[in-house]
């Protein structure tokens, strides 16, 4: 399988201001702690369905929920320049405040989503 890396980056880009979009008043209070989540890890799918264009669908959804769990549990660690670091929106925005296990289901739809996507797209070429 090869993947076109354009569409990869312009879904890439897409993800990014959805999940920005995802932050506001816009976005019903019932889905706003996940909606957030779950697009971070269909980013990942896009970022590393772009740079390894020939890895399978279920490998790249691995990989990109193995980051999306490690950033996670990363929140964890509270180290004193990390807490400096997360004073910043846009460290907090790419590294998160706490951890919370809604977040691990929220990454786990979402790299669930890239997978059948990707595997729907494909199978009808």
């Amino acid at each position: 399988m090869n993947r076109n890396q354009k569409i990869y980056f312009l879904f890439a880009v897409i993800s990014i201001l959805l999940g920005l979009l995802s932050r506001t008043r816009l976005t019903p209070a019932l889905i706003y702690p996940y909606l957030g989540d779950y697009l971070y890890a269909v980013l990942f799918f896009c970022i590393i369905g772009f740079i390894f264009i020939k890895s399978s669908p279920l490998k790249v959804a691995l990989i990109s929920l193995f980051i999306c769990y490690c950033i996670e549990f990363f929140q964890l660690y509270q180290a004193d320049w990390l807490t400096t670091l997360k004073s910043y929106r846009l460290a907090r925005l790419v590294l998160g405040n706490s951890f919370l296990w809604s977040d691990i289901i929220s990454y786990t739809f979402g790299a669930m989503t890239g997978y059948i996507l990707e595997t729907l797209f494909y199978s009808k070429k």
